[in-house]
């Protein structure tokens, strides 16, 4: 990702996503790719997605946390800063990290769609290459929109290396270093 036509520095936007968040606990900005962006804020379903999936992890390892709306500085060279859903990390991992933390020790970050405009580009276009590109292990994409879970694993060069999308209803494997089966059927109960 090329982020030299933003005259923007990284330490420039965390102080506007700070007085943003000041103003209005409800706006959430990322910085990727150059833009900033306003991230929605989560709906009901949204909220109860992320519940289930912090069960599952938890369940999975008691030693990990799915920390949600956990600020990371991703992209090359640490130019971006994304707010994903969840980032999975051993429990105390995130002790004195601060607001943006590094991607360090993340196992997993976990988006779900919301209902906005620039969900596309921002969900299945700009975070895989930002987290790809930051070394996350897996992204796994619950996407509302297209009634799937995509999970992204190997990343490499920018960009994840193996991709696999499955309906919901059906179970899909989370590579390690995560390393559990989800099985998404509780998924058509919620979304449709």
């Amino acid at each position: 990702m090329d982020t030299s036509a933003s005259p923007l520095s990284q330490e420039d936007f965390e102080e506007i996503a700070r007085a943003a968040a000041r103003t209005n606990d409800s706006v959430r900005l990322e910085f990727l790719d150059g833009k900033i962006r306003e991230k929605a804020v989560p709906d009901g379903v949204h909220q109860r997605i992320y519940a289930w999936l912090l069960g599952l992890c938890m369940q999975a390892n008691q030693g990990w946390m799915l920390y949600p709306d956990h600020g990371m500085r991703v992209e090359a060279y640490r130019k971006g800063n994304a707010r994903p859903d969840g980032v999975l990390l051993p429990v105390d991992a995130v002790i004195g990290d601060g607001e943006w933390a590094r991607p360090d020790g993340a196992l997993m970050v976990v988006e779900i769609t919301s209902r906005d405009a620039d969900t596309n580009q921002r969900s299945r276009i700009d975070k895989p290459a930002a987290y790809a590109a930051a070394g996350i292990p897996v992204y796994l994409l619950v996407d509302r929109g297209n009634q799937s879970v995509k999970v992204h694993s190997e990343p490499e060069g920018g960009r994840y290396g193996k991709v696999n999308e499955v309906a919901f209803g059906k179970s899909v494997s989370l590579p390690e270093p995560v390393g559990f089966d989800l099985d998404t059927a509780p998924l058509l109960d919620w979304v449709g």
